[in-house]
This record gives C-alpha cells, sequence and structure tokens, in this order.
C-alpha cells in the first residue's frame, strides 16, 4: 500500500510552520516530515476526533455544575436565595377613630347554637400540614443524573452532527482543488467549530441552571 493510500494514525501533528509555511514557495506539495490527508472518511474522523476532544469536555462541565446543583443544594438554601431578592413589604396603615361604626348586635344577626370546634380545628390542622416526600433525596439524585447524562449525549451529538458537516466541506473544498490536506486542518476545524458553540452555549446556559 503506497503512503498516498494509507491514512497517517491520529493525531499526527507536525511543525507546520517549519515544515509547510517557512519558506512557502518552491517546495512540493508532499513534504517528507509532514502527514496529509487524501480520503474523505480520514479527513471526516480526525476533524470528529478533535471536535469530542473540545466540544464534549465544555458539555460535561455545565452538565457537572448542574449536578451538583441539584443533587445537593438542600431546599433550605434555595429559599433563602429567593429571600435575599424579596423587596421589604410596606407597613399596613390603620384607620382613625372616626372612621370605625358600630357593631351590629344580637338582635340584627340570629345566633346559631354553639358546636364543639375541637374535632373541626383538628381537621383543619391536619389538612394544612404538608405530606412528607418519600425518597426526596433518592429522587433528586436521580434526577441529577440524568441532567447530567443528557448533556453528555446532547455533546457527543453536537460534535458527531458538527464534524460531519465541517468535515465532508473541508474534504469537497480539497478535492475540488486538487489540495492536499494537512493533519493540522481538522484541528482547527474542531476548534473553530467548538469556539462558535461555546458563544451560544455559555448565555443560555446560565439562566437554564
Amino acid at each position: 500500500m503506497s503512503a498516498r493510500e494509507s491514512p497517517p494514525p491520529w493525531p499526527s501533528l507536525y511543525n507546520f510552520f517549519q515544515v509547510d509555511v517557512i519558506p512557502i514557495g518552491h517546495r512540493d506539495p508532499i513534504q517528507p516530515n509532514g502527514y496529509y490527508l487524501h480520503h474523505a472518511r480520514d479527513m471526516y474522523r480526525f476533524t470528529l476526533y478533535w471536535t469530542l476532544v473540545f466540544y464534549v469536555p465544555s458539555f460535561v462541565l455545565c452538565g457537572t455544575y448542574a449536578f451538583l446543583n441539584i443533587a445537593f443544594l438542600t431546599p433550605s438554601r434555595r429559599r433563602s436565595r429567593r429571600h435575599r431578592t424579596h423587596t421589604p413589604r410596606k407597613r399596613p396603615s390603620f384607620p382613625s377613630a372616626s372612621s370605625y361604626t358600630a357593631l351590629p348586635t344580637s338582635n340584627d344577626i340570629p345566633l346559631l347554637p354553639s358546636q364543639p370546634r375541637g374535632n373541626s380545628n383538628n381537621n383543619q390542622v391536619a389538612q394544612h400540614q404538608p405530606r412528607q416526600k418519600l425518597n426526596e433525596r433518592r429522587s433528586r439524585l436521580t434526577f441529577a443524573l440524568l441532567v447530567l447524562l443528557v448533556f453528555f449525549l446532547a455533546g457527543v451529538a453536537g460534535a458527531v452532527l458538527g464534524s460531519a458537516i465541517v468535515g465532508y466541506v473541508l474534504a469537497g473544498l480539497y478535492k475540488s482543488a486538487r489540495f492536499n490536506m494537512s493533519t493540522w486542518m481538522p484541528f482547527f476545524g474542531g476548534l473553530i467549530q467548538t469556539s462558535v458553540g461555546l458563544l451560544g452555549l455559555w448565555p443560555s446556559l446560565i439562566d437554564i441552571i
């Protein structure tokens, strides 16, 4: 198998400026100290690997922060954070003595026979008591793990789809111009794709968390 048909192993990075750039003129398209890609599947594969390296850790980091926030932040601390943002209430204004009116007497309002209120008070207290949730800690931990898993799967799916688009677009450009793609191009493609993705990821993700 010739050197043109056999792809180099990933990542196969080399001194790009010394081999391909300086000096840029009067050189062969393929340098002996460089590594190049000639097939579209290899260009996509290298782009996918670099995108996974740059793209997935950002999602895992945000997912870990959300996991810790959901699993270990107690409800009392959450309520205290909400109470800090509340504005103080205004004191109610009491009416003056002239605004009071006479109370109606027993002749104006028919009186009902008194009934024991001990049982009704107990029933009302029992109804207003909040029921304790079963396995609240376990359910919160399960939800936090699901959030972390969703972040990880979203990062992998975004890396696969984005690298497919970027990798095959670069392959089409290099194939149409009959250029030899350096192994540094998938590196830059994955880095640029991750940078563009982080520009839209950070503000919206902070609002969600």
